[in-house]
């Protein structure tokens, strides 16, 4: 095995949370090397080819209230890469397609009564009214969204969008992940009450890769194709042992999933631990990406509100970013969450389209197979966590069992759901954090 130099940190993961730590620790002179088990960086950011232009292989926005990602962009010189654009929001439900992009829409929202529109449009200013999310910890989002909006609103609206967003955990969800996506979402709004969307010119990944260009130029390293194995602390050096060599460091920052980094350190790390890790729950999922010669529709997000229909929303990115990006292809994803179990997750590319054709030519009787020029499936395995009530319970601290050894990954974002914003954010807060601490130790 070969043994490289030390670091003074050594970040597990090249998604957003660790490529900003390093970022953050770099700024103050600390050597930095960052491991990723993939060819490429971005992790859930990650991105394809598709007209000669980088696509995300899973859907991506930002929200305008996003404050983390913009000011990081901004810092890095990019804010002219940035399009901030109206977009039309609809539902499909029993059959029919209805726009849902502002209050407007909502009130001419025909499958729920004149009284449960009302009761929905009230129900969103209330949950924004809400201030201590610590309130809502001991109910579930099901619960919750009954006594805000009564049963019918639930059944219509806010039930077929847990069960796809959570599958078999639906029941279980908390209701402060709930009212983080309303408030998140009624404060990326115009004065129209439209919602505005914003996204990065050549997909997130061309942040990412700007970042990591700012990382290498600033002396860090940034090592691809590098799973780690293991973690384990010799005296006052950490080792991590991967397939690509042993890289050893004062401190290490591990950013991926919660039962991955369980796996790295369970041979000394105490069994209590180790189980903790392992105890938050997630849910993963596949992204069917096509490549159409014309558009399904004229709507960006078209939440699907039919039990019958396996997934939770069809994605018109080429209503949000022009097709002329692309070659001029329209661009259609069909996201659908699971448990990695499922039938579905193992299935190739050519079976799932097969598998989601039907239900789509449902959707849109004229769609002809010929309309599909290209189909691409990726899958996330650890792309949710599942967050339940009283989650801050099980969200495991900053620093490890072992002095040196922290955690910084998406399952410890709360109350806030995770997403690029928040993973810079944290990423941000454990660099300043640590370096502080190193400068401290240094100057005693």
């Amino acid at each position: 095995m070969n043994q490289f130099k030390n670091s003074h940190i050594t970040i597990i993961g090249a998604g957003f949370t660790g490529l900003t730590a390093a970022y953050e620790l770099l700024k103050k002179g600390i050597a930095v090397t960052v491991l990723e088990a993939e060819p490429e960086i971005g992790g859930l950011a990650a991105a394809f080819d598709v007209g000669g232009e980088k696509l995300d292989r899973f859907y991506h926005h930002w929200f305008t209230n996003d404050l983390e990602v913009m000011g990081l962009i901004e810092e890095l010189g990019l804010t002219h890469k940035v399009e901030i654009s109206p977009t039309n929001t609809g539902v499909y439900y029993a059959n029919n397609f209805f726009k849902l992009s502002t209050p407007w829409d909502l009130l001419n929202f025909t499958p729920l009564n004149f009284f449960d529109r009302i009761r929905l449009g009230l129900l969103a200013l209330r949950a924004r009214r809400v201030k201590d999310w610590r309130k809502l910890e001991g109910k579930t989002a099901h619960e919750w969204l009954k006594e805000l909006g009564g049963e019918n609103v639930y059944r219509v609206v806010w039930q077929p969008l847990l069960k796809g967003k959570f599958g078999p955990y639906a029941q279980e969800v908390s209701a402060v992940w709930f009212w983080n996506k309303l408030k998140l979402r009624g404060g990326s709004r115009g004065k129209g009450g439209e919602e505005r969307l914003a996204y990065f010119k050549g997909g997130f990944v061309a942040l990412a890769e700007a970042l990591a260009d700012k990382i290498r130029e600033m002396g860090g390293r940034i090592e691809l194709n590098t799973s780690v194995q293991t973690i384990s602390k010799v005296d006052d050096t950490w080792k991590i042992e991967t397939g690509n060599g042993v890289f050893t460091a004062d401190r290490v920052i591990a950013t991926t999933a919660l039962p991955l980094i369980a796996d790295m350190i369970a041979s000394w790390a105490p069994a209590k631990y180790v189980a903790d890790l392992r105890r938050i729950q997630y849910i993963g999922n596949v992204c069917l990406v096509l490549e159409l010669d014309r558009p399904l529709s004229d709507t960006y997000w078209l939440n699907v509100n039919d039990p019958s229909f396996p997934f939770v929303g069809v994605i018109e990115h080429t209503n949000f970013e022009r097709p002329e990006t692309y070659g001029n292809r329209h661009i259609v994803y069909l996201s659908k969450y699971l448990p990695h179990t499922d039938h579905l997750y193992a299935m190739s590319a050519d079976e799932f389209l097969e598998f989601a054709l039907p239900f789509l030519k449902t959707m849109f009787p004229d769609l002809d197979r010929s309309w599909i020029l290209a189909h691409h499936l990726w899958r996330a395995r650890w792309s949710q966590p599942v967050v339940e009530k009283h989650y801050s319970t099980l969200i495991p601290a900053e620093d490890g069992p072992l002095e040196g050894f922290h955690i910084c990954s998406m399952a410890q974002i709360y109350p806030e759901d995770r997403g690029t914003n928040y993973a810079i954010r944290e990423g941000r807060r454990i660099g300043v954090s640590l370096s502080s601490r190193i400068t401290d130790h240094s100057n005693k």
